[in-house]
């Protein structure tokens, strides 16, 4: 059973900072594609310069470095996988690992090279990077990607995990998108930071208003939070 590795605390903790900082991790009232009202919203999309996006590329390659694991490329999923599989290719290189680097297409091109794969060929151990995984559809298109190419989905690297319940079918399920991808395709799963990240970070801030987010936070894993 492959399991999540390279966890370090004050990592986390400085990711929660940045992610608040800017912008891309918010308190309100959400809806989530699985039709949940969520007190807190993750949109990776709104690291949306250059300065934020070389620091998220940096806290990847942190994650990465301190896991040990061995990968032989990177494959970013569409769409934004893409920006962050490339960005944290080039700080891995930057740091001295170099690894080639893929991403797909959406919609397959019917001109040039044609077809849904771009970069690299796709072989050896892919490790995919994406934001959040939500009900693993991402994972299981690259999965299956990556596999009709002749390689080997070996890992996932995600900025945070919401450690919430899969929806099947419009069910909740008891396992999260993560511990699915983990337990039953058996990829080794690496995030940045997660929900307990966010919950230690809020109670460290009990004094001023982003503390008072906690219990609503708290209960909204009381009643989705998996295993």
């Amino acid at each position: 059973m492959a399991e999540e590795i390279g966890k370090d605390d004050a990592l986390a903790q400085d990711f929660v900072q940045f992610a608040l900082e800017s912008g891309v991790l918010r308190f309100g009232e959400f809806k989530t594609k699985a039709g949940r009202i969520s007190p807190y919203f993750f949109n990776a999309g709104l690291f949306d310069d250059g300065a934020k996006m070389a620091r998220l590329a940096g806290f990847y390659a942190d994650r990465l470095l301190a896991s040990g694991l061995e990968f032989d490329m990177i494959f970013g999923p569409a769409y934004k996988g893409i920006p962050l599989g490339a960005t944290v290719a080039t700080e891995l290189a930057r740091r001295g690992r170099n690894v080639p680097f893929a991403y797909n297409r959406k919609e397959a091109k019917d001109h040039g090279e044609g077809g849904t794969l771009v970069g690299a060929p796709l072989k050896g151990r892919v490790l995919i990077v994406d934001d959040v995984m939500s009900a693993g559809t991402a994972v299981r298109e690259s999965i299956a990607a990556i596999r009709a190419a002749g390689a080997t989905p070996h890992a996932v690297a995600i900025a945070l995990d919401r450690q919430e319940k899969a929806t099947e079918d419009g069910k909740d399920v008891d396992h999260s998108a993560v511990q699915y991808v983990r337990n039953q395709l058996g990829l080794v799963v690496i995030s940045i930071s997660n929900l307990d990240d966010l919950l230690q970070y809020l109670s460290g801030r009990a004094d001023d208003e982003l503390g008072a987010h906690r219990q609503g936070v708290l209960a909204y894993r009381a009643r989705y939070g998996a295993g």
